[in-house]
């Protein structure tokens, strides 16, 4: 029996998101940095700004999947390429999305040690999940994707 190939990430993205954003509220419980700046109506403004491009990509790339049947699970076999639609926009729209949550949330809270951790994840995004999808899916669908890789930018 043949292994079904995938990209082989076992973490599913949002959980790393998730867990550098508590990693870094539990930082500021333990290294307090001073967040009046954040107490701003400019900056609570602001995180409502990020919310609202968060939803679009994260709305339209899955609505997407769905009507394409596609999977939006790391560790199973794509059923297709998504270069349609949003994703003529960024080729990673969900992890865009999630960087605007993260950082509407960051505004929120008032934290800089989300600002500070958020280089370290999307390094990890980069290097853990993109670069393993993107090799998964030269594999699977060869010249199409190399070719939209040369037409859309990963992130914006």
């Amino acid at each position: 029996m043949k292994a079904i190939d995938n990209p082989g990430v076992y973490i599913p993205p949002p959980l790393l998101y998730a867990a550098i954003f508590i990693g870094a509220v539990l930082i500021q419980k333990k290294v307090d940095l001073d967040n009046s700046l954040f107490k701003t109506r400019f900056i609570l403004f602001t995180s409502l700004v990020f919310f609202v491009p968060a939803i679009f990509f994260i709305v339209r790339s899955l609505t997407q999947f769905v009507r394409t049947r596609n999977t939006v699970m790391t560790i199973k076999a794509a059923e297709s390429l998504q270069i349609t639609g949003i994703y003529q926009i960024s080729r990673n729209p969900m992890y865009l999305g999630l960087v605007f949550i993260y950082l509407g949330l960051t505004c929120l809270i008032g934290n800089w040690w989300n600002i500070i951790l958020l280089p370290l994840l999307l390094f990890i995004i980069q290097e853990y999940v993109i670069r393993r999808e993107e090799k998964y899916l030269e594999r699977k669908f060869g010249e199409d994707y190399i070719r939209y890789k040369q037409e859309v930018r990963r992130w914006l």
